[in-house]
């Protein structure tokens, strides 16, 4: 076997220079873990571009979580198949997903940012309380997944993350979205780890999503506040849906028909506000998060 090069007494003190800052560097990322500072979720996404953490035991990384300690995080790893002498940086995407997981249920996660989502039925005005609340600059906004190709005016990671039909897959099959759904011939996911790291790092979420995904969310995130947006009457409903000059008679009657199967679904929703007027709306949303 060939023995390793020979280093010379410059190169030798830059190495243990290195492995001096390495270790401090590791144990400061240790104790904002254990004050409560940073979450694992945090440090397994620092993982990726700081080599110091890279290299950190995974062991280490669990037994500075408070209320882990030594017993359960060598549970914890026998668990998820992590060897005793892992490092962060050799951590499988599987096993990457188990810790999240477990340290993003209601019993261990502090999230101090709120999670709003917004929901109801279509032409209740669901697009114009969120753009009001997104421009009060209160809200952190989520950028949604798509299989669908942009268009001239988009920007990959800025209006949509654009992926093809056999990632979006994976990323189901992997429990990624807090919630998908089809529509018109594609499909549309809201990736959970930016949400809970926005949550995480105390920004307040809206989400502005079907019914069928304001469920979905809510059984990832119990602490989700559901929100239905209710009209004032059904009359002004209708009104607005048939004031849409893009839709032929069919439409609008199919319209209608969803309306009301989504007007029942109320009350699965934390809190139902009628829209009717849009700046008390705002005001009421951006109360529920001080």
């Amino acid at each position: 076997m060939a023995l390793p090069p020979a280093l010379s007494p410059a190169q030798r003190a830059a190495a243990l220079e290195k492995a001096s800052q390495s270790r401090k560097r590791r144990a400061q990322i240790k104790a904002k873990v254990k004050s409560g500072n940073f979450s694992i979720d945090q440090v397994l996404e620092l993982a990726s571009s700081d080599e110091a953490i890279a290299k950190m035991r995974v062991h280490e990384l669990l037994e500075s979580i408070n209320g882990v300690g030594k017993i359960r995080a060598h549970a914890l790893m026998e668990r998820f198949k992590i060897s005793p002498t892992r490092r962060i940086a050799g951590l499988g995407r599987h096993q990457i997903k188990e810790l999240r997981n477990e340290f993003m249920k209601p019993s261990h996660a502090v999230l101090p940012g709120k999670l709003l989502v917004l929901s109801g039925p279509g032409g209740v005005g669901k697009s114009t309380v969120a753009a009001q609340l997104r421009a009060s600059g209160g809200f952190w906004v989520s950028v949604s997944a798509t299989t669908r190709s942009p268009r001239s005016n988009e920007l990959d990671g800025v209006d949509y993350f654009f992926i093809d039909d056999q990632e979006f897959s994976r990323r189901v099959k992997e429990d990624e979205f807090l919630e998908w759904a089809n529509f018109a011939g594609s499909r549309y996911g809201t990736p959970s780890a930016a949400v809970e790291q926005a949550l995480l790092a105390g920004r307040n979420v809206l989400l502005e999503i079907d019914i069928d995904g304001a469920r979905q969310v809510k059984s990832h995130l119990p602490q989700a506040l559901l929100i239905f947006l209710e009209p004032p009457t059904w009359e002004e409903l209708v009104s607005r849906l048939e004031s849409r000059g893009t839709d032929d008679l069919d439409r609008r009657a199919e319209r209608l028909q969803l309306a009301q199967e989504e007007l029942a679904a109320s009350s699965f929703f934390d809190l139902i506000i009628v829209n009717d007027r849009v700046e008390r709306v705002v005001e009421q949303l951006i109360g529920l998060t001080s």
